[in-house]
C-alpha cells in the first residue's frame, strides 16, 4: 500500500522500498494549461553546477542514464526513471520541478500527485491541487537527497518564475532556443519496465487503477494494469456539486478566483416563502403577479395594499435598496424582513469572496523563513530539517506534524537570565510541517546570519534557528537605571526573527552615534558600545531633569549598524 505523504514530509528511500531502481511519474494538468516537467540535478550546495543533469525534453537522460525522462505513461503526465545506486557521487539531490508553458497560474490545476513505483508496486504519494497556489507559475513537487542514505521530501512549494526562473534559481544558464525541437520520447520504443500497453482509460487526474496485476510485475515501473498515458492537452475537471442556473462551463472551473462555493443565488428577483399552503415559484422564476398584466392568485398580505397590475407598481420598496421592488406577497409591512428569514443578499456586481480575501492569501516562496504580513513569520520546517527556538506561546498556527516541547536553559543559564535579565522563556518546535509566529501585533523582521553576530536584547526575539549560538553579552559602563547592563549575542549561520514596536530605522555607526537605552533593538556586534551619562551634580542640585540623561555611545569600522524602535521599552 502507497504511503501518503504531506507537503514538508520526508523519509528514507530504504523505509518506502529495497529497491534502488524507481519510476517516479508526475500527474499535473488543468484547463488550457500546458506544463514543462523536469529533474534538476544538484550538487552538495543545490546548484546544476553539471548541467548534463538537468533533464527535461530537450535532454531526456543522463550521461551514465540514471535518470530518465520516459515521456507520459500509465496514467501520469510525465514520468522518470531514477536509478539511484547509479547516480554520480557529485550529484546530491533531484529536485522534481513543473513549470507552465504559455499563460495561466498554477492556482488553475486539478488535483495532482507526484508518485514513486518500485517492484512494479506504488510505494510513495504526494498529492496536491490548485488551492495550495495562487500566482505562481511553476512549482516545486519532491525531492530525492542525499544524507548518508538517500531520502524523499514532499515539497510542494510555488515558484514565481517559469521553467527559465527556475533554472537561474539553481544556478544554470539559459541557452538560446533552438528552431528545431528534440523528438519526443514518445516516438522511441517503450522500454522494457514501462507499463503494458492499453488496458482501461485513465481516470480524471490519475487515480490509481483498481484492478489486480494479471501477470509477474516487472522489477520496476508502474504496477501492472495501470491505465494508459494521460495526454498533454487539459482534462476535464470535476463538475460541481451546487446546482447554478448560469454555472461557468466545466474547463472554467479552477479559473474561478476563490474554491469557495458562491453563498449568494443567481442574479435576479428572489422570491420569498409565501403563506403555508401556497405552492412556491420554480427555483429562478419571478413568482406568480411578478410580469406585466399578471395578477397574484393569494389575497393581499394583512395589512399591505393590493399590488398593482404587472407587479412593478406596489407600493413598498426595500430599505436601502431604491427602486427595487417587493415580492407581491408573503411579505411583512415595509422595513420589515418576513418572520425567520435572513436578511436579503445583494445581487451581482460586486466582487466574489475569493477576490476579496486574495490578499489575505499565504505567501509561499519555498524559503524556510517567509513573512506572510509585517506582523506574522512563518517557518518551514521540511526545508532543512533544523528545529525552531521560539517564545512560549508566540505560535498562533500550524500545518502537518509539529512536536512543540520546553526548551529549559538548564540552572546555570537560569540564574545567569535571572541576574542579567536576559532569561528567555523558549519552546523547541520540531517535526515536519509550517509553523506561523506572531506576538501582540509586533512588527516582525527576519535577519539572517552568516557566520556574522549580532547583539538584540532578549525581549526583541522572538524565534531563531537552533543551529545558532546564543549567550549573555556585557556591556561596559558604570550603569543604567534599572539594571540593564547586559544584551544577548547571537552568532552562526541561521535566522533570528527580531520584533519591534513600530517600524524601526537602521542607521550606521558613526563616532557621534548614540542611542536611548530603552529604544535600542539591536546593533551589529563589532560595535563597541559604551554607557554615556550626562548626569551632572549641579544638575541634581535642581528638580527635574530631560529624561535623557543616560544613553549608549556606539563606536566601530565602517559596516556597523544599530537598529532602533519608535518606542521606549
Amino acid at each position: 500500500m502507497a504511503r501518503e505523504f504531506q507537503r514538508g514530509h520526508k523519509a528514507k528511500i530504504s523505509d518506502l522500498t529495497a529497491g534502488t531502481d524507481l519510476y517516479v511519474g508526475v500527474q499535473i494538468a488543468g484547463p488550457g494549461l500546458t506544463f514543462d516537467i523536469s529533474c534538476f540535478g544538484l550538487d552538495a550546495n543545490e546548484r546544476l553546477s553539471d548541467d548534463r543533469y538537468f533533464i527535461f525534453f530537450n535532454q531526456p537522460k543522463s550521461p551514465e542514464e540514471s535518470i530518465q525522462q520516459l515521456g507520459a505513461q500509465a496514467g501520469d503526465t510525465e514520468s522518470f526513471r531514477v536509478t539511484l545506486d547509479s547516480i554520480p557521487a557529485h550529484i546530491q539531490k533531484l529536485s522534481f520541478t513543473a513549470a507552465l508553458d504559455g499563460a495561466g497560474q498554477v492556482s488553475q490545476i486539478g488535483p495532482g500527485y507526484i508518485r514513486i513505483v518500485a517492484g512494479g508496486e506504488e510505494v510513495a504519494r504526494y498529492s496536491f491541487n490548485g488551492s495550495e497556489f495562487s500566482t505562481e507559475r511553476a512549482v516545486m513537487l519532491g525531492d530525492f537527497y542525499l544524507k548518508d542514505v538517500w531520502r524523499f521530501a514532499a515539497v510542494g512549494q510555488g515558484f514565481d518564475g517559469g521553467l527559465e526562473a527556475l533554472l537561474k534559481n539553481f544556478g544554470g544558464e539559459v541557452a538560446e532556443e533552438a528552431e528545431a525541437a528534440a523528438p519526443p520520447a514518445a516516438a522511441q520504443a517503450a522500454p522494457g519496465f514501462a507499463p503494458p500497453a492499453g488496458g482501461a482509460p485513465a481516470p480524471s487526474f490519475g487515480a490509481p487503477a483498481a484492478p489486480a496485476p494479471q501477470q509477474p510485475a516487472p522489477d520496476f515501473g508502474p504496477p501492472q494494469g495501470a491505465p494508459p498515458a494521460a495526454p498533454q492537452a487539459p482534462q476535464q475537471p470535476v463538475a460541481p456539486q451546487a446546482p447554478q442556473p448560469q454555472q461557468p462551463t466545466a474547463p472554467q472551473v479552477h479559473n474561478a478566483p476563490t474554491i469557495a462555493a458562491p453563498m449568494a443565488p443567481p442574479p435576479g428577483p428572489v422570491a420569498p416563502p409565501g403563506p403555508p399552503g401556497q405552492p412556491q415559484a420554480p427555483y429562478g422564476q419571478p413568482a406568480p403577479g411578478g410580469f406585466p398584466g399578471q395578477q397574484a392568485p393569494q389575497a393581499p398580505p394583512y395589512g399591505q395594499p393590493a399590488p398593482a397590475p404587472g407587479g412593478y407598481g406596489a407600493p413598498q420598496m426595500q430599505p436601502g435598496q431604491p427602486g427595487q421592488p417587493q415580492a407581491p406577497y408573503g411579505q411583512q409591512p415595509p422595513g420589515a424582513p418576513y418572520p425567520g428569514q435572513a436578511p436579503a443578499v445583494p445581487q451581482g456586481g460586486g466582487p466574489g469572496l475569493g477576490a476579496v480575501l486574495e490578499k489575505y492569501k499565504e505567501a509561499p516562496t519555498g524559503q524556510r523563513w517567509t513573512p506572510q504580513n509585517p506582523k506574522l513569520v512563518r517557518v518551514d520546517l521540511g526545508v532543512d530539517g533544523q528545529p525552531v527556538l521560539a517564545k512560549q506561546g508566540s505560535m498562533v498556527l500550524y500545518q502537518g506534524k509539529v512536536d512543540f516541547s520546553y526548551k529549559g536553559a538548564g540552572f546555570r543559564g537560569r540564574l545567569t537570565g535571572n541576574a542579567t535579565g536576559q532569561e528567555m522563556q523558549l519552546m523547541r518546535c520540531a517535526g515536519q510541517g509550517q509553523v506561523f509566529f506572531a506576538e501582540n501585533s509586533a512588527h516582525l523582521h527576519p535577519i539572517e546570519l552568516q557566520g556574522d553576530a549580532i547583539c538584540v536584547s532578549a525581549e526583541s526575539v522572538l524565534a531563531f534557528d537552533e543551529s545558532l549560538q546564543h549567550e549573555v553579552r556585557r556591556i561596559e559602563g558604570h550603569g543604567i537605571p534599572g539594571g540593564a547592563l547586559f544584551t544577548m549575542q547571537f552568532q552562526g549561520t541561521g535566522t533570528i526573527i527580531v520584533k519591534t514596536q513600530g517600524t524601526p530605522v537602521v542607521l550606521p555607526v558613526t563616532p557621534t552615534t548614540f542611542a536611548d537605552a530603552n529604544a535600542i533593538v539591536a546593533w551589529s556586534a563589532a560595535s563597541q558600545v559604551i554607557i554615556s551619562s550626562q548626569v551632572s551634580v549641579r544638575r541634581h542640585a535642581y528638580p527635574g531633569h530631560s529624561g535623557e540623561t543616560v544613553n549608549l555611545q556606539f563606536r566601530g569600522a565602517p559596516g556597523n549598524f544599530i537598529v532602533v524602535q519608535p518606542y521606549e521599552v
